[in-house]
């Protein structure tokens, strides 16, 4: 840090008994050592300066218009109550008038410019005057400095209203919006820059974010001025912007960089809570649009500083939205800050991930058709869902959840955001352990939010012998796991390329009838087979359930096949008769009685073979 010395002499002031003035209790009075008695009394605040006309008034037009009324041999008191800077900045001034040696750096060269503006110590009044001097150091000096210029504006909002009328902010912050878009390889000057394990690397450029913390120190209505400004020059980009407000908001919201109790943060008074509340409202206002500009950990920490302060509704729906933006993105530590709810002892603050989930699903209902079928928000969707899983299994260690906040928050998942159910079971698993005296309705209703065909093979086996679990589930588990098993069996059968039932009815017609080594009819080794699975079908209710479409077709089929078989025989049987009458070439008497039980015998062999 740059500094200008003035004025040679040793500090001659010094201060003497506490006297009263304007019924003021502790006032002062300072002097000069020196053989001529004081003829000129200043009054400051609650000081009072016993000074002479001579070294002052050649100076200081203000003092010479205020004295011009009074012989030079009359002593004369004034008061200056208004003057910028207060008495330090006067000192500055007096001792410079009686050459005493004074240092002028960046913390007090605004407070010293202004009061010898209000002094008028121009070069008009006497040539190489106070103000002259001050100006030469803060242009060829101060504003050529990185950390002089930070510090220079800083003293600023001690005296707004007079650096501004004298250009003095416009000054520092162009001086240090030139700095920061200086391309890092032509970094020069000196800077802060305490990030973890950054001195601990070897020949290290300059960072891109070199100039955030020193930036940080500023209040937060120069912060603004300086990123506005920056933004407006489209030079550097957003995600430098976004690391900047995070640098500002950790070094001045309390609970952003590290959890605290409620209790803790309610110590705060309303002052510091205003004060915070407007930190907050004007970061999250200059928070670049561009997505990514800052992580969402960071949105989620202003999002439950914002519950906290109070913030207005708009700011606090601003922060929700962002943070759906970039759900996916989150980590499970992320979503972990306590609830500051006086009402809510739960530990955990469920409402604000719920808030940001319900946010994330109204912008997914919004995209278009076509977007839902997208590789990108598939993905996306699902981490969010093995997210909220993994949330819940760090909630469900907490005392105070209740099964309808732990389901709420289950359910709100939609079904296409989990491919399987593995982390939910371990999450109901984890919070059936850590409460243990739940009654059978809060069982069933956790259990309910789970789908046991989603469940992998391990998880199921383990579930099957969980004796947490309800008796309804464990029952669901074993009928879905032998439904997995018939299934697998039937698929296998299936792989031998059996005709369909409507493939068998149509071909019926076109197969020979075939007979066996006694001379009856078969019905096919395809038929045979047919029979054959629909008789091993009643072995497993499953299975009988699943053929049950096709029973009609298989037993029409059936009953083709045996009248087709019985025609035959008749057929034949008649064509017999008919040779051994022509045979025999005598006429063939028909007797009734006969003929009714070949008949008879004819019917019940065509039962016999239907059978």
């Amino acid at each position: 840090m740059k500094f200008m010395k003035l004025g040679t002499r040793p500090d001659t002031f010094y201060s003497e008994q506490a006297t009263r003035y304007s019924q003021k209790p502790f006032s002062k009075t300072l002097t000069l050592v020196s053989d001529i008695s004081p003829d000129l009394v200043i009054q400051i605040n609650n000081i009072t300066y016993l000074l002479h006309k001579f070294p002052l008034l050649p100076k200081c037009g203000l003092l010479q218009r205020l004295c011009s009324d009074y012989s030079d041999s009359v002593s004369v008191s004034l008061e200056l109550h208004d003057i910028p800077g207060g008495e330090e900045a006067f000192e500055l001034c007096a001792k410079f008038c009686y050459g005493i040696s004074i240092n002028i750096s960046a913390h007090n060269i605004v407070p010293a410019l202004c009061a010898a503006k209000f002094l008028r110590m121009t070069d008009s009044i006497e040539k190489g005057n106070f103000i002259g001097k001050l100006e030469a150091f803060l242009n060829s000096c101060i504003l050529e400095g990185w950390k002089d210029s930070i510090v220079t504006l800083q003293t600023t909002a001690k005296l707004q209203e007079w650096s501004e009328n004298l250009g003095m902010v416009r000054k520092c912050i162009d001086s240090i919006i030139e700095k920061v878009l200086t391309p890092p390889p032509q970094v020069k000057w000196s800077y802060t820059y305490t990030r973890p394990g950054y001195k601990r690397k070897q020949n290290h450029a300059v960072p891109k974010d070199w100039w955030t913390e020193d930036v940080s120190d500023l209040e937060i209505d120069l912060f603004r001025c300086i990123i506005m400004a920056i933004r407006s020059a489209y030079v550097l980009p957003p995600q430098l912007i976004g690391e900047a407000l995070h640098v500002y908001a950790c070094r001045w919201l309390p609970g952003i960089t590290k959890l605290r109790n409620s209790n803790g943060s309610a110590s705060q008074t309303e002052d510091s809570k205003e004060k915070n509340r407007r930190i907050l409202e004007t970061i999250v206002s200059m928070i670049p649009a561009d997505r990514g500009s800052v992580s969402v950990g960071f949105l989620l920490r202003l999002l439950s500083a914002a519950n906290h302060l109070g913030v207005s509704p708009m700011t606090k729906t601003e922060l929700i939205r962002r943070a759906s933006l970039q759900f996916e993105e989150a980590t499970v530590s992320d979503l972990l800050y306590p609830s500051k709810s006086l009402s809510d002892q739960h530990l955990y603050d469920i409402d604000l991930v719920l808030a940001v989930l319900e946010s994330f699903l109204k912008l997914w209902k919004r995209m278009a058709p076509g977007a839902v079928d997208s590789s990108n928000f598939l993905r996306s969707i699902r981490n969010v869902g093995k997210l909220i899983d993994s949330y819940l299994q760090v909630v469900a260690r907490d005392d105070n959840m209740t099964v309808p906040k732990f389901v709420s928050l289950a359910e709100t998942v939609p079904d296409i955001a989990r491919i399987e159910h593995d982390d939910l079971y371990k999450a109901i698993n984890i919070y059936l352990k850590e409460h243990p005296d739940l009654s059978k309705t809060d069982k069933k209703r956790l259990c309910r939010i789970l789908d046991c065909q989603k469940l992998s093979p391990e998880v199921r086996a383990h579930a099957v012998k969980n004796e947490l679990l309800p008796l309804r589930t464990v029952v669901q588990l074993l009928y879905f796991e032998q439904e997995k098993g018939s299934s697998k069996s039937t698929t296998t059968s299936h792989n031998h390329k059996l005709p369909k039932p409507h493939e068998l009815l149509l071909g019926a017609k076109q197969r020979p009838n075939t007979r066996d080594s006694h001379g009856k009819q078969s019905l096919g080794p395809a038929k045979e087979e047919i029979v054959k699975r629909e008789e091993e079908g009643g072995e497993k209710d499953q299975r009988k359930s699943k053929r049950s479409d096709s029973k009609l077709p298989l037993e029409l089929e059936r009953k083709m096949i045996i009248k087709g078989e019985v025609e035959d025989v008749r057929s034949e049987k008649g064509r017999e008769m008919k040779e051994e009458s022509m045979s025999s070439g005598s006429k063939v008497e028909l007797d009734p009685k006969k003929i009714m039980r070949r008949a008879r015998s004819k019917s019940e062999f065509g039962r016999e073979r239907g059978r």
